[in-house]
């Protein structure tokens, strides 16, 4: 793994890194917080080692809020010799994935790192089922469900629907339809759409009573409760 070990102290930062390399993996190290910031932000790591008090005026939370405000997910393990529960509750609260104290032992960091990692990996696993409201779909089995009742589609419905889902509460243009769903990059002048359209709401809305597929008019279509 490539990890980014963010640590003012070098007695504590040698001891983290060197222990890191021998276990295989590849340790960005940096001493003060500004450095941090600007590596965790423009580089890709797989973990964050960061040490909640850094000098030069960015502090660990402060790295670490502004990498959540941004989106960034990568998982971040704080280090402190801040113990007491107020500090461990600040630092979760900020966005930190766990909460080491000072002094710890290598093999209980190593152990919390690993942790870590395979939960976000679980966690970005492939999406395999999309759902808005009671319609669900299941993009293994290719399975349409609405209320709980099977509902059978042809191919090209199923990839309408399942372009409509994904783009659930946005408004679908007709080009993005051509090219999503029929991979064309031209209009062909046909009411193709509309066709398509139609039946998927004989299918999906009208035996349900309330409709989940919408015309926006001079725009497109949009999927939502």
């Amino acid at each position: 793994m490539r990890i980014l070990l963010v640590e003012d102290d070098q007695t504590v930062r040698n001891f983290v890194a060197k222990g890191l390399s021998e276990a295989g993996h590849l340790v960005e190290q940096v001493d003060n917080g500004k450095d941090g910031l600007s590596l965790a932000i423009s580089e890709k790591f797989e973990i964050v080692i960061l040490d909640r008090m850094l000098p030069g005026g960015v502090d660990g939370l402060h790295i670490l809020e502004t990498l959540r405000r941004q989106g960034n997910l990568t998982p971040v393990l704080l280090l402190s010799a801040l113990s007491d529960v107020d500090e461990k509750v600040a630092g979760l609260k900020a966005g930190a994935d766990d909460y080491v104290a000072k002094p710890f032992s290598f093999s209980e960091l190593q152990a919390r790192i690993d942790a870590l990692v395979r939960r976000n990996r679980n966690e970005i696993q492939p999406q395999t089922r999309l759902t808005v409201g009671d319609l669900e779909i299941d993009l293994l089995s290719r399975g349409v469900k609405r209320a709980g009742q099977r509902i059978d589609l042809q191919p090209r419905e199923f990839r309408l629907l399942e372009f409509l889902m994904r783009h659930a509460g946005q408004v679908v243009t007709r080009t993005m339809l051509l090219e999503g769903v029929w991979d064309y990059h031209f209009d062909p002048q046909t009411n193709v759409i509309d066709v398509h359209v139609s039946r998927l709401r004989q299918k999906i809305d009208k035996p349900f009573g309330r409709p989940l597929v919408h015309t926006i008019r001079n725009a497109g279509y949009m999927l939502q409760e």
